[in-house]
């Protein structure tokens, strides 16, 4: 097992300190109002820690949960650390804007622990990216330095019910990736027993079938058998056998939070538990083998203790966070975070090797070209989502990427949104560039929670950790029918999730200005391709050339005009210029916002200054679209100048219908538009 006498006393040292800052938090700190928010690891602290001993490689990577605090500890957090986490003051990692049970931390001792989800289950799809991540480094970029470098994501039993849970054990196990799933089985879920997370309520049997899945069980209160247990999961891993799920029966010396006072289990169930302390048993071990005896462990325990209160002083110390940073790190402001993306490793993009010819285009093409093009000029992007490969995407874009770069680069995934955001995750912190493709926006919806996590990164860890990756969503109605599921459009529901930046492109040039522009960022970036648009003749142009950027935020004047300003974006904005053009009595100044975050408010402000009309022509239905917040800004920055009420054109608030004529008479139409405008200018 290659634990010496001298790791086992660190051990115990890390479980010691450990359970003080719990005990502390619990019996004096939370109690005084200190500490508001206390998830409390008693019994679960064994197992964590010696994983932490061995997850030695500069390389590895890991997700934990509110419950693992034991194992940063063992990975390198320091003990004021820990205290300023739910104190939230200036010593916390995140600067107290995270609640001190969702760590992260840079690689101190070997392994990087990735910013945790306050979601249940959340943890195991990025793990899953990384793990991905790793194989890739070693295999497709020959980096030696990660050959045995893998993932774990530590897990309570009830987060097996989880949709990231099985869709990080479909991924691991069809593709072979090297992920420990690390399982802390204490029987609950908060009050609910672990027979209704799991039928039988034992994981590791019920996935006893399960292909290509070592499983590996035992009681992680027992020092002996719980290093050998994760002693061989780690080099099962590291040889890319197969991935592993260890599964170890703790005891949960305490209730699911600082709040909760565990009525629901009887004084023999508590007693029972107590019992099974993994720190007594620590203490018999040592004493045993004669590693520590009786004295030593109290004189151990003493000195702990000392350090530990030492620790809380200074914790407590330390000033509150300055409230006048707390906007910034939402996005990338110039200064590089430690982890993810490419920006930490400075690395540099290949010379071309070839130049597309400069000829007209549909948009979808267009999309494709600059794929292709990045995919050439820079190693770490990786390209996937359902049907990318060999199909091409069920649109197109990928259409034989896969067969030009390889299966290792362009590749299928399960059929499962939560893995394929997830996964992207991990890999942006393992350093890759993912561009994932979600075929329709509906579809995203069960990718939600991981989407959200993603945004917000680089503000929770106070800029340590960000995931930039570029996410392709085919939008809107299409040329020959709509539907509830396939026709969203959307794009007001990502404005208002936090750190994600959005391109909406109406035609080929500058499609490829932003995606280029977006691979290259250091922000996760959510792509909208508009499927009336890709490919017919609105959205044909010019092919811009393989290096053309456009930058985010930088409104296109479509047309100039002094009686209106008609603000717009994505297919609306061709039934605006047909309407320019056949209305000749007026001069309509349009604007294609071409990004919706951000968004160019000062373009919209500087031409209803001159026009004093503003209609915003969006196909999003109509309560909460992203209309609204232009027509707010207008009313409060240009109100003065306006000679009418900012007028908005969406459609109803009602799904997409399937039938063609319900589908016209739904999405806003020329004639309305046409009516609108005419009111607009005669009020």
């Amino acid at each position: 097992m290659n634990i010496s006498k001298s790791d086992w006393i660190g051990i115990a040292r890390t479980l010691i300190t450990s359970r003080l800052i719990d005990v502390i938090e619990e019996l004096e700190l939370a109690e005084k109002g200190v500490v508001l928010y206390q998830f409390s690891a008693r019994g679960h602290e064994l197992g964590q820690i010696i994983l932490a001993h061995y997850l030695n490689n500069p390389h590895d990577g890991a997700t934990v949960y509110y419950r693992s605090r034991p194992f940063v500890l063992a990975a390198g957090m320091t003990i004021e650390e820990a205290f300023a986490g739910p104190i939230s003051n200036t010593g916390s990692l995140n600067g107290g804007r995270d609640i001190g049970v969702v760590h992260h931390l840079p690689p101190r001792k070997g392994v990087t622990i990735m910013p945790a989800s306050g979601d249940v289950g959340a943890q195991f799809t990025p793990a899953v990216g990384w793990a991905q991540a790793a194989v890739y480094r070693s295999s497709v970029l020959e980096e030696q330095d990660w050959n045995e470098s893998i993932a774990v994501a530590l897990g309570g039993d009830a987060s097996c019910a989880t949709n990231g849970f099985w869709s990080a054990l479909t991924i691991a196990t069809t593709q072979n990736y090297p992920m420990i799933f690390f399982i802390e089985d204490n029987h609950y879920g908060i009050s609910v027993t672990g027979d209704y997370q799991t039928p039988g309520g034992n994981i590791a049997h019920n996935l006893a079938a399960f292909s290509n899945l070592l499983i590996l069980e035992g009681d992680g209160t027992n020092p002996e058998e719980t290093a050998e247990l994760i002693f061989n999961a780690i080099q099962h891993a590291r040889k890319r056998i197969s991935p592993v799920l260890i599964r170890l029966d703790v005891p949960r010396l305490c209730g699911h939070s600082g709040k909760d006072s565990q009525t629901y289990k009887t004084e023999q169930q508590k007693r029972q538990e107590n019992e099974r302390d993994p720190m007594d048993s620590l203490k018999r071990f040592c004493i045993k083998k004669k590693i520590l005896s009786e004295k030593e462990w109290m004189r151990l325990y003493e000195e702990c203790e000392a350090e530990v209160r030492q620790s809380l002083e200074i914790a407590l110390s330390l000033p509150i966070p300055d409230s006048s940073f707390i906007k910034d790190h939402v996005f990338f402001q110039g200064t590089s975070q430690e982890i993810g993306g490419t920006l930490p490793e400075q690395l540099r993009l290949l010379p071309l090797t070839e130049e597309k010819p400069q000829t007209r285009m549909e948009l979808i093409k267009g999309i494709r070209a600059t794929l292709d093009t990045e995919l050439m000029v820079n190693p770490r992007v990786v390209v996937f989502g359902e049907d990318v490969g060999m199909k091409g995407g069920v649109h197109g874009a990928t259409m034989d990427l896969q067969i030009k770069h390889g299966a290792d680069r362009v590749f299928d995934t399960s059929l499962s949104e939560e893995g394929i955001i997830g996964r992207s995750i991990g890999l942006a912190f393992a350093g890759l560039v993912p561009v994932p493709e979600i075929q329709f926006r509906k579809y995203l919806d069960p990718a939600m929670e991981q989407f959200n996590d993603a945004g917000t990164v680089r503000w929770r860890t106070n800029n340590r950790f960000a995931c930039p990756f570029v996410v392709r969503i085919p939008v809107g109605h299409s040329k020959v029918v709509g539907d509830p599921w396939h026709s969203v459009s959307g794009e007001a529901i990502f404005a208002h999730t936090i750190g994600w930046r959005i391109a909406f492109p109406s035609n080929v040039r500058d499609a490829v200005g932003l995606l280029r522009t977006a691979l290259r960022g250091n922000d996760p970036t959510v792509f909208l391709e508009h499927r009336n648009l890709l490919d017919t003749f609105s959205g044909r142009g010019d092919y811009p050339g393989d290096t053309f950027v456009l930058p985010f935020g930088k409104a296109n004047i479509v047309k100039e005009g002094t009686d209106a300003t008609i603000v717009t974006w994505g297919e609306m904005l061709y039934r605006v210029i047909d309407i320019q053009q056949e209305l000749k009595e007026y001069s309509l100044e349009i604007i294609d916002l071409r990004t919706i975050c951000p968004w160019d408010r000062e373009a919209v402000l500087q031409s209803v200054r001159k026009t004093g009309h503003c209609l915003i022509v969006h196909e999003d239905c109509m309560t909460g679209g992203f209309g609204a917040e232009i027509s707010a800004a207008v009313t409060e920055d240009a109100f003065s100048f306006l000679d009418a009420p900012v007028m908005r054109i969406a459609t109803p608030d009602i799904p997409i219908p399937y039938n063609k004529s319900l589908m016209d008479a739904v999405i806003p139409t020329k004639e309305l538009i046409k009516e609108r405008l005419h009111q607009l200018l005669r009020f």
